[in-house]
This record gives structure tokens, C-alpha cells and sequence, in this order.
């Protein structure tokens, strides 16, 4: 079904040709994308300038917030700004509608795009109106993937953004590039996510693609429709890829005349002799409707094998639950299985992966003229835009699913991020969305809470919805509508026109910015001292930390415009006991600044200078930073006093970059997991300012633990493989805001 082959290789004769050489970058699809928008003349390494990009009302105000304190006049490039994400959250009071009105507000002053709440979700938006063939465009949403349009789109977080509103460049090593060879076409019932989750499955676990840029290309690719690949494409970012591109064809074309935009079309494909990284084939013939259990997109299975190995699998659900969450005497997921039968509480269908014109069609026409039934399970459906809202409801789909039973809500993202569709306690809830990760579906394990979410495809969810909530793969049943490659739907943006607001390129400087009493500006930062004695205020010795687990996903949205505030619940779901102690080391450190000569100073600090020597906290995971790219899964450890991140490797490299953005240290150390760090436990660390000024990779530092016979002292190396020199300059300015006011 999916072959890795982690050694090079070059496409000539049409078949890939082993190749050490490394001759013929040049020819791959991604390689001409990234010359195209690159300004950087050192070897290696790339200076990015986008050609759009698009936040959503959860991260563009601290974006904004952030570039208008670094000296941001106007937005130089098209930056949308759509509000999906916290357009339905009833937290907070005002302050989510709040933020969508500093949204106008800002996209008037500084020239920008502003999609009002319920319009679209941010990546069927971009892809409707901006994703073309050899574009680059940048997000503030881990998600923001356009391959499938010939687009290389990368998501990343806030400060990234910030620094292309302000001219600056999107500073990066060259990626690899992995070819991915698609054959075949799939069968009846297979749809995009079922592709997906299988390649998940297959290269998340070994990393065969991490940080590279998947390039899709073969025979296959013919077989599949636009919102096929579309579905397929947005779901690489769960591998930890950088990017993502696709060949163009007929098909592509197709699809952006019928967008309006048919002039924008570019033939895309890999030259001969291109060089690839390594090559994925997926053979799509072969691919079976797939689930993915909790807590994971990459703990993938075939529907087949789960129905298979239902008590083993679901028992290991349950001691995962135990293990990550804390919740003990949970109800077990065995206990759903009825009759040989497994049993699910609720269907989502939703967001930028499940709410396409055809994952919806596909649905209505499986469950037409049967009932979701009046049991416990229940289904809600999320068209991702109002054009396919609208073309489902022409064609009488929307129709269909409403008698079937279904709720047809809004464009909204929240069932992606647990601020909507909140299963019950111990329920199961199957969804074409995003991700699974754990309480991501908004439960809070904290109150002795948990549900559970597995990854399927629309396909199947309708199936298992026309079952009565019976578990069923869409192949099993007899009438399935097959997918078309020429399977388009009339777009009509009558809505767009409607509503949102069209500003790119025409700023109105008097505009008034409108704030909301949650609306505050980022609290100052500090400098780098000469020297740091850093307290380790968590400890994650989980072999993945994800950055919901760091600042949970769901209702803390609503507070994203308030650093202060929503620092409060920084691995509040991880370790409780995390924000105290930060909070009593920034304590100390703050008056350390006042009156050094304090006994709490002195006693904290022991021998060191304490006018040389800053304290701070720090938080070591084995691999930090999985999943959402959102920034404040690091500022919030800074504004809490955080100097420092630990880890033996950092799971993405947009998480590591917003280490570096908010002034933080990103350090690794290969035997980490040896130290056996715990809270309470220090690292001394002398000369970190003057290695950061030179050009040093590596430092000596001291780790004080406690033990049964009181305090004890060793010598240890910390590493920072990979700094650049203006990643440099930021750590020592403090964060990106101080770096941009010098």
C-alpha cells in the first residue's frame, strides 16, 4: 500500500534511479517554487518572501499586536483574516467578537482581507481564492497546506508572520525534498482521508519525512478530483512535513476557472533527472478505509484490522488514556462493544479536511433516504465555506442530510479543537477533521472528564451514521458511490461579495483601531543575562509532547488576545503545578532586578553574581512541539518567566522557531533522558550571553538535583545545534519585539 525509500533518487526514464550524486535539485517542483521566492545568496540556506498569507481570530491580533509594536505601518503583502475559530465559542463574554472587530479594524488601517464569522474556514478560503500553481503563501495555522492548487504553503507561528509584515524574510535551511509516487486509483468508498491517515501512519512514527517537503506526483494523481487531493494534501502536516506540492493538470485547471482565477494556471511537474531525498509510493488501489484510534493521527489502522483486534486495540486506548491524561477508573472502551459490534456515540464531519463540496456530496448520497436513527449516536456536518454551503444546498445535498437526520452548522473549526460538538464522558466520537490528540475534543481530564475522538472519512462516517452508530467502513456496504477525478461544483463567491471586506493594497492609516478590555499588549522582556540559574518548572518524559498538551487547545482560545491571561493555563492539563512554580521563579527574578541583596535572591542564586546572573524557569520534554503552530505555546512559558526549552529533539521545527522568537533558549541534550530531571531541579549556567555573542554550539552548565542525602552537583553540556546569527541576535534581545525595536 505505501513503500518508504529513505535513500536518494533521481526521476529519469520515468521510474526514480538510485543517485548519490545530488545533482538535479533544481528539477523538482518544490526546488523552482523556493528559487523563485528566495533572496538569499548563501548556499544552503533560504530567505523566504511570500506571495500571501492568512491568519485566523485566534492568532491574528497578538500577529498584529506584535508587528504594529515592532514599527508596522501598513500590511506590504495580501494578509486575510478570517474569523473560524472562535466565531461559536460562548467564553468570555464579548471578547471573542471583540477580537473580530479590532480584525476590521486593522485590515482597514493596514490594507488587509477580513472574512467575517461564518464566511469559511481559513484554508477552504485560501484555497478558493488566492492558492495557484508556483505561489507561496504563509499561516498562522499549522494546517495551511495548498499543494494540491501547485501552491507551497507552510504554516508556522505568529512571529514568523510578524516578520513578513515587516519586510523581513522567512529565514530558513534548504529543506530535503521527498517525492511521493502515487499509483493506481482508489476503490469505492476510499476517500482523501483514508489516503491520508494511511500515509500518516506510514512516516510519522519514523520521522522518514520530517521537515521535508512532500512532492506528489505519478499516474495516480489523474485519478483524483480536486477536493480529493485537497483532502489528502491538507492532512501531510500530521507526517511533520514543511510543505507540500502537487503536479497540475487538466484538473487543476478546471478548478481554477471555475474559481474565477483559470489565468493563474501553470503546468506543473518534476523535470527529468530531478533529485529527490527519498521516495514514497503510495499505490491508491490498494488503500482501505481507515481509522485512526486515539490519541494520534499516526495510530492508524485499517477498519478491517480494528474490527479485527477490537478488545487489544481499545484496551490499549484505555491504558494510553490512563497513562496521558491521569484519569483513573475512566469507562472503559471495551465496554462499547455490543454484540461483536463496536458502538459510536457521534460523527463530525467538518473544517478544512472534512467540510469539501465532495466529502459532503458523498455523504448526503450514502445516507439518502435512510435515518441517523433516535439512539445515542448522532452526526453534524460543517460545509467549510458559504460557496460549497450554498452549491450543497442548490443541489438539494444539504436536504438530504437534514432528513437523514444530520445537523448542518456553520463554517466553523471548532470540532477540530474542542470548541465544538464537546462528546459526552466517556463517549467516542468518529470525525473527517484534523486531529485526535488527547482532550483536544475539549474534555478536561483535570475534572476526571475524557472522551475520545477517532480519525475517519466522510465516507465511513456516513456509513457508520446510516448504521445506526454501528462502526462500519463505507466498502462494506453494497451501493457506494464511487469518487470522479472530473468531479467539480459550480462556485459562486455571491456571499464573499456580501460580506467581507476587501482592503488589500488600499491601507486607510486614520482608521482607528478598536480594542477590547481582553486586548493587551505583550508585557516586556528582558535582555539575556550574562549568566542564567534556571529552575525546571515541568518535567514531560512523554515520548511526544504536542503543543495542545503545553497550552491546551478549545475554550482557551477565547483568551489568545491576552497573554497575561492565557498564560494562566499553560500545561494546565500536562501539570497542574506548572504555572505556581513558574510564577515563584519570575517572582524571584523580579526582585533580583529591585534589590539584588535580598535573602530570598541570595538563597535562590547561592554563590553566583546576582548582578551578572538572571533566574528563570525552564521546561524539559523529551520531543516538544507537535501539531498547532500557535506561538503561544512558547510565549506563554516567556511571559511566565520561561528562558528555556529542553528537549532531546523538538518534534517541528515551527516549534522550536517560536522558542527562539519569544527569547527563549531552545537547548537539546542527547542523554536527557538519563538526567532524570524533576521540578525543583536547577541548571547553572555561566557565560550563556557570551556564547550567544560569538558563535559558540555548545556550553557547559551545572545541574543542582535534589536527593534523599540533600543537594547534588554535576557537570553537564547543553547544545543549540543550529543557530543562526539573527536567531542569536534575538535570544539576546530578549524576543523578536525587543530585536525589531533595536
Amino acid at each position: 500500500m505505501i513503500t518508504i525509500q529513505n535513500t536518494p533518487a533521481r526521476w529519469q526514464g520515468g521510474r526514480f534511479v538510485p543517485d548519490q550524486a545530488g545533482e538535479g535539485r533544481e528539477g523538482s517542483m518544490a526546488c523552482a517554487i523556493l528559487a523563485a521566492h528566495n533572496s538569499s545568496r548563501e548556499p544552503g540556506r533560504l530567505a523566504i518572501r511570500f506571495d500571501a498569507m492568512a491568519s485566523h481570530d485566534i492568532t491574528y491580533v497578538g500577529i498584529i499586536q506584535t508587528a504594529r509594536a515592532s514599527g508596522m505601518k501598513a500590511f506590504p503583502l495580501p494578509y486575510v483574516l478570517t474569523n473560524c475559530h472562535n466565531s461559536l465559542c460562548a467564553v468570555g463574554g464579548t471578547i471573542n467578537e471583540d477580537d473580530h472587530v479590532f480584525g476590521l479594524s486593522a485590515a482597514k488601517k493596514y490594507g488587509g482581507e477580513f472574512v467575517p464569522a461564518h464566511q469559511a474556514v481559513i484554508h477552504s478560503y485560501m484555497r478558493e481564492r488566492y492558492a495557484a500553481p508556483g505561489g507561496m503563501i504563509l499561516g498562522s495555522d499549522s494546517h495551511t497546506r495548498y499543494g494540491a492548487y501547485g501552491c507551497m504553503a507552510i504554516g508556522e507561528g505568529g512571529p514568523e508572520l510578524a516578520r513578513q509584515l515587516l519586510r523581513k524574510t522567512y529565514d530558513i535551511a534548504y529543506p530535503r525534498i521527498v517525492a511521493v509516487y502515487l499509483t493506481g486509483a482508489p476503490r469505492p468508498g476510499v476517500g482523501p482521508q483514508d489516503v491520508a491517515l494511511a500515509l500518516v501512519g506510514a512516516t510519522f512514527k519514523s520521522g522518514a519525512v520530517k521537515n521535508a517537503v512532500l512532492e506528489f506526483f505519478g499516474p495516480g494523481v489523474a485519478s483524483l478530483s480536486m477536493d480529493y487531493r485537497a483532502g489528502i494534501d491538507v492532512m501531510t502536516t500530521e507526517t511533520t512535513c514543511l510543505s507540500s506540492v502537487w503536479q497540475t493538470d487538466g484538473q487543476t485547471k478546471a478548478a481554477l476557472t471555475l474559481l474565477g482565477r483559470g489565468d493563474s494556471f501553470r503546468e506543473l511537474s518534476p523535470a527529468e533527472g530531478a533529485y529527490y531525498d527519498g521516495v514514497v509510493t503510495v499505490e491508491l488501489d490498494k488503500v482501505e478505509p481507515m481509522i485512526a484510534l486515539p490519541f494520534h493521527p499516526s495510530n492508524a489502522y485499517t477498519i478491517k484490522e480494528f474490527k479485527a483486534n477490537m478488545t487489544d486495540l481499545l484496551h490499549q486506548a484505555d491504558v494510553d488514556a490512563a497513562e496521558r491524561l491521569g484519569v483513573k477508573n475512566a469507562p472503559s472502551l471495551v465496554h462499547k462493544i455490543v454484540n461483536g459490534q463496536f458502538m459510536v456515540d457521534q460523527g463530525v464531519i467538518a473544517g478544512c479536511s472534512g467540510g469539501t463540496y465532495q466529502n459532503l456530496k458523498r455523504a448526503a448520497e450514502i445516507l439518502k433516504g435512510c435515518s441517523t436513527g433516535s439512539g445515542a449516536f448522532w452526526l453534524s456536518c460543517y460545509p467549510g465555506s458559504m460557496p460549497i454551503s450554498l452549491e450543497l444546498t442548490r443541489q438539494g445535498y444539504i436536504a438530504q442530510l437534514m432528513a437523514a437526520g444530520a445537523s448542518i452548522r456553520s463554517c466553523f473549526c471548532g470540532p477540530c479543537f474542542g470548541a465544538g460538538d464537546v462528546p459526552a464522558n466517556g463517549a467516542f466520537s468518529i470525525r473527517h477533521s484534523t486531529r485526535n490528540f488527547p482532550n483536544r475534543e475539549g474534555s478536561k481530564p483535570g475534572e476526571g472528564q475524557i472522551s475520545y475522538v477517532a480519525l475517519m472519512d466522510a465516507r465511513s462516517i456516513a456509513a457508520t451514521a446510516r448504521m445506526g452508530g454501528v462502526l462500519t467502513g463505507a466498502d462494506e456496504l453494497p451501493d457506494v458511490p464511487a469518487d470522479r477525478a472530473d468531479e467539480q461544483w459550480s462556485y459562486d463567491d455571491s456571499a464573499y461579495k456580501s460580506r467581507v471586506y476587501f482592503g488589500v493594497g488600499n491601507p486607510q492609516p486614520d482608521t482607528e483601531l478598536v480594542f477590547g478590555p481582553n486586548i493587551a499588549d505583550w508585557p516586556e522582556q528582558i535582555p539575556l543575562p550574562d549568566d542564567l540559574r534556571l529552575t525546571c518548572c515541568a518535567a514531560i518524559y512523554d515520548p511526544v509532547t504536542t503543543t495542545d498538551e503545553l497550552i491546551p487547545s478549545g475554550e482557551t482560545s477565547s483568551y489568545r488576545s491576552n497573554p497575561l491571561r492565557l498564560a494562566e493555563f499553560a500545561l494546565s492539563r500536562k501539570d497542574p503545578g506548572y504555572v505556581p512554580r513558574a510564577k515563584a521563579v519570575q517572582a524571584l527574578e523580579k526582585l533580583r532586578r529591585t534589590n539584588p541583596g535580598a535573602p530570598e535572591v541570595r538563597e535562590a542564586l547561592g554563590e553566583s553574581d546576582p548582578a551578572s546572573t538572571g533566574l528563570g524557569s525552564f521546561v524539559m520534554a523529551l520531543k516538544p512541539g507537535d501539531g498547532s503552530a500557535r506561538e503561544q505555546a512558547a510565549s506563554c512559558q516567556r511571559v511566565l518567566g520561561g528562558c528555556a526549552n529542553l528537549a532531546a529533539e523538538y518534534a517541528t521545527k515551527r516549534y522550536r522557531s517560536n522558542v527562539v522568537n519569544w527569547g527563549m533558549l531552545p537547548f537539546v541534550a542527547e542523554d536527557l533522558k538519563d538526567w532524570n530531571l524533576q521540578p525543583g531541579d536547577s541548571l547553572y549556567i555561566p557565560g550563556i550571553r557570551a556564547l550567544l555573542e560569538g558563535d559558540g554550539g555548545e556550553i557547559g552548565a551545572t545541574l543542582i538535583q535534589s536527593g534523599p542525602d540533600g543537594p547534588s552537583a554535576r557537570s553537564v553540556t547543553l547544545s543549540l545545534p543550529g543557530l543562526t546569527r539573527e536567531e542569536r541576535d534575538i535570544i539576546l534581545a530578549g524576543c523578536l519585539i525587543n530585536y525589531y525595536a533595536e
